[in-house]
């Protein structure tokens, strides 16, 4: 990565951060990241900064049934796994935090997921 694209990147996940923090109101906040192998989840309180609840394609759970961490299926199983996680610790209102990556794809996958399996956002 050039350092001109790197640069960029993080300009434009701190301009998302920081819109976030606007509307937040104390919700704990829904952070994706994609590599290109693998996706991962966590629900994050930026009160305390502690993460509440995780997910990613390479839990035990998840790893045996997919066929690659890198697809939107297993996107999906990342998101229903974490609102799952999150269910279980009380936690149903989240802002979700894109980074610097578009709402498409394996990103949408996610909160598609999650928002089907209970959490608000």
């Amino acid at each position: 990565m050039a350092v001109s694209n790197r640069k960029t990147t993080e300009r434009r996940k701190q301009r998302v951060r920081n819109s976030l923090k606007k509307v937040a109101n104390g919700r704990p906040r829904l952070s994706v990241f994609r590599s290109s192998k693998h996706i991962y989840a966590q629900i994050i309180d930026d009160g305390f900064g502690k993460t509440l609840a995780s997910a990613s394609s390479i839990d035990t759970d998840l790893k045996s049934s997919l066929k690659t961490g890198a697809d939107v299926a297993a996107a999906t199983a990342v998101g229903k796994l974490v609102a799952e996680r999150a269910n279980t610790a009380g936690i149903t209102d989240v802002i979700f935090d894109r980074g610097s990556y578009l709402y498409h794809g394996r990103v949408k996958a996610v909160a598609e997921a999650a928002r089907e399996a209970g959490l608000k956002f």
